[in-house]
């Protein structure tokens, strides 16, 4: 069986541990052991080299060295890694080796709740099939992004809420490698609810799938 892990904190106005619950129904749903935790403590213990999955949702958050050391260890041995919105693209400002796995790090969401757009930009992926452009209702994130990553959806800013911007296209979900270990991250989720919106659960799950191993 395989066996996840869901490490939740951090700023509670992303709602960490109500969104933890719903990912750790979804990845029951999928036939996981999931094991929940409240502390970055967890990303130490040695045990994590020996799971299937870790879901970080730890927006603005610290992470001790040996702690970011030893998740990034587990991540480049192939542990795979599964985030969205803040939880991780917003977890830890000042570890750099955490960005690095991530691939991005949230700069900005202009005009904070706002409509847009998530375009797919590889219908061809298994992670995107069946899933076509669609209206969505949250934080727009305006992230700095790996070049590395491989890009399966993204938005375009209007400059409505920030003029300099008008026309950029930014990554919204993306995959990628990290060492043996596959990473996902999904921009979208900013709070429970969100998990409602078909596209953006049914993104993540498949997500959380292929990072697996």
């Amino acid at each position: 069986m395989r066996e996840a892990l869901i490490v939740w904190g951090g700023w509670s106005g992303h709602e960490p541990e109500e969104c933890a619950a719903v990912i750790k129904g979804i990845l029951e749903e999928d036939g996981f052991k999931v094991y929940v935790e409240h502390s970055t403590e967890a990303f130490a213990d040695p045990s994590i080299h020996d799971l299937s999955l870790i879901v970080p949702i730890m927006t603005m958050s610290k992470i001790e060295k040996e702690e970011v050391k030893n998740l990034a260890a587990a991540v480049q041995g192939g542990v795979g890694i599964a985030g969205y919105h803040g939880g991780a693209g917003d977890a830890f400002r000042e570890s750099v080796d955490y960005q690095f796995i991530i691939g991005g790090q949230w700069v900005a969401h202009p005009g904070n709740i706002i409509d847009y757009t998530v375009n797919i930009t590889r219908p061809d992926d298994p992670l995107m099939e069946g899933i076509t452009d669609f209206p969505y209702t949250s934080e727009q994130y305006y992230m700095h992004v790996d070049p590395s990553n491989e890009v399966l959806a993204t938005t375009t800013f209007t400059g409505e809420h920030a003029y300099w911007i008008d026309g950029v296209v930014m990554p919204v979900v993306w995959k990628r490698k990290y060492g043996e270990g596959r990473v996902f991250y999904s921009a979208l989720g900013h709070v429970a609810k969100e998990f409602d919106v078909p596209q953006m659960r049914t993104i993540f799950r498949r997500g959380a799938n292929w990072a697996a191993r």
